[in-house]
């Protein structure tokens, strides 16, 4: 079984696949990132649907590398014989995605075999293969595939199987394209002129970033994953490219993240706004403002691509699992969870945006006050909370942070955009007033000297190093140094941050442990540097730098005794973690989701 971060990583920014290490691909949804999965091995066995290339002869060498700034990748594979470069892409155009793979004669003389093997549905169901449309066409249900290339193929056993020569300067194409079953395929498209247009666009955009400092080619590459992760159509970004990959191998701590979380939009919005991309943020903005429309009653914590509110959760049977870590699950029933922390979170995107260009209109204030109305009559009700637990509802202390973030950016939104005339306001800063006496008073906890997980408690939440960037307490405030202390000495793990301590309070409901939580080590990194620690603060960071793969990417956790990435792959929050932190320790910004009094 191939290791989660021994995976690259290609996207058209519609969809994505990933590539292990030798160059097989192992997953692949189509035409979207939430579609079912035509490759699906990496989640089951070979019979689920997998695309390789491999030598006939003993492979001596593997090196691979993504070209430039691009999604561009390149594995390099040596044998006795000669070498060849397999270069994959997934060019971003049109309705019709294609996988795009070259493979490329460097030296000698290597015979090559592919071997096919396309599952829809997950990796279940067998489609009907013939030849036709110049290519090899794979049909099943709604779905449709051809493959076109200069090779001849075969059938061999329910595979498509071929065998080739490839000599030093050669390059030979194979390109597969999905299609709507009910339609004819799109024409064939040259394979060179699609790796010319692919890599013009991958630099075009990354020529748009602004930064410099020691880390900037780090967040480049981060940047360049949230745009991969990022469904060009509407401007919405899915959590990771994958579903089920586990946050404990063996375990049930496996979900899908294929969706777009109101959580991550409004942190990625602020973000790409400072580097750069307004356009992104915009098309983002506006998808978010889409996906929320309606009663405010009814908004959820995430949404599909298209701002698909149904996310039924269901279980996938007939794949064993990476690695044997079952259940495999599509959908997500966290959708239907209540989180209070959303609405500060979508508040601080709307005020965030206004103050930087992107103005206010009156619909879009509207439909802000009917989310603060919802929330004046609910914010003192018990939720699921940040880390979406299925152990039931509590007081959790950050979502009522969060509350209080909301209140706090409405009534600066309000005054902004000069669209309340007072009308709420004074309503608004008597409730945001209540709020933090009311988590300062009973989500303290006097004995440890910290702030804990729920009202109550005696558990710490790395949630909870989130105060000071919002700006509900200082920095420099006891309460929240004693806070990040507590988490420095109790939720540490060989030097990464959990999320809290699940064994010993179930308040999540389920079984089992889990890695450390990487975006909540980069929010340690960060505070320790708002208390006057960077030198600890850079040392941290750097290490959680040595986390990333060869190609720079990371998951959602880090098992520090097996010493391996876990979680589904790549994560959207953890590459915005580090963009964050990197521009914090630049110097860029201080307090890059808030701006305390």
């Amino acid at each position: 079984m191939t290791k989660i971060e021994d995976y690259a990583f290609l996207s058209d920014t519609q969809t994505g696949a990933l590539v292990s290490r030798d160059g097989c691909i192992d997953w692949l949804c189509l035409p979207r990132f939430d579609s079912g999965a035509c490759f699906a091995s990496l989640l089951g066995e070979k019979k689920n649907g997998h695309w390789r290339f491999f030598p006939e002869d003993k492979i001596d060498k593997v090196s691979r590398r993504y070209r430039d700034n691009a999604l561009i990748l390149e594995t390099t594979i040596e044998t006795a014989t000669g070498a060849v470069r397999l270069i994959d892409f997934m060019p971003p155009r049109g309705k019709n995605p294609d996988v795009i793979r070259i493979v490329e004669g460097l030296r000698g003389e290597v015979r090559m075999n592919m071997e096919l093997i396309i599952r829809y549905e997950y990796g279940l169901v067998i489609p009907w293969v013939r030849k036709a449309h110049d290519g090899l066409e794979a049909i099943a249900g709604p779905d449709a595939l051809i493959l076109r290339t200069p090779i001849k193929t075969r059938g061999k056993d329910l595979t498509t199987v071929a065998e080739f020569s490839v000599r030093e300067g050669e390059r030979v194409p194979f390109v597969l394209t999905w299609f709507a079953s009910h339609e004819e395929p799109p024409r064939a498209v040259n394979a060179e002129h699609a790796l010319r247009d692919t890599e013009s666009f991958w630099k075009d955009w990354a020529s748009r970033f602004k930064m410099d400092g020691p880390w900037r080619e780090a967040v480049l590459r981060s940047l360049i994953v949230l745009k991969g992760l990022t469904y060009a159509p509407t401007g919405g970004l899915v959590a990771a490219l994958t579903t089920s990959l586990p946050e404990e191998i063996g375990g049930v701590r496996n979900w899908d993240y294929r969706y777009c979380w109101l959580r991550d939009a409004t942190f990625t919005l602020m973000t790409l706004m400072r580097v750069g991309y307004r356009d992104e943020a915009k098309s983002w903005r506006g998808w978010l403002l889409r996906a929320i429309a309606g009663s405010a009653a009814q908004m959820q914590i995430m949404y599909g691509v298209h701002g698909e509110r149904s996310l039924e959760e269901r279980e996938i049977p007939w794949l064993s699992g990476y690695e044997n870590s079952r259940p495999v699950r599509v959908g997500n029933a966290a959708s239907n969870q209540f989180q209070l922390d959303v609405f500060g979170e979508v508040l601080l995107a709307m005020y965030e945006s206004h103050v930087s260009g992107l103005k206010t209109d009156e619909t879009d204030w509207r439909l802000q006050v009917q989310l603060m109305r919802f929330l004046e009559s609910h914010w003192e009700e018990p939720d699921e909370g940040i880390w979406e637990v299925r152990g039931g509802r509590k007081h959790f202390t950050h979502s009522k942070m969060m509350a209080w973030v909301a209140f706090d950016r409405a009534i600066k939104l309000a005054r902004a955009c000069q669209c309340d005339n007072d009308r709420h306001i004074e309503r608004w800063e008597k409730i945001r007033d209540r709020i933090h006496a009311e988590v300062c008073e009973r989500g303290f906890n006097r004995e440890k000297g910290a702030f804990t997980q729920y009202y109550g408690s005696d558990a710490l939440d790395a949630s909870l190093l989130m105060m000071p960037r919002v700006g509900f307490l200082p920095p420099n405030d006891p309460r929240v140094r004693g806070t990040i202390e507590a988490i420095e000495h109790e939720l540490m793990r060989d030097g990464l941050v959990l999320r809290y301590l699940p064994q010993e309070e179930n308040v999540d409901g389920l079984p089992g442990r889990e890695g450390t939580f990487l975006p909540c080590s980069f929010w340690l990194v960060n505070c320790l540097h708002f208390i006057g620690r960077t030198d600890d603060a850079k040392a941290m960071f750097e290490r959680l730098l040595a986390l990333r793969n060869d190609l720079d990417l990371l998951s959602e956790e880090y098992d520090p005794i097996a010493k391996r990435q876990l979680g589904n792959f790549p994560q959207a929050f953890t590459h915005l973690a580090l963009v964050n932190t990197a521009r914090i320790l630049n110097g860029d910004e201080k307090f890059p989701y808030g701006h305390p009094e």
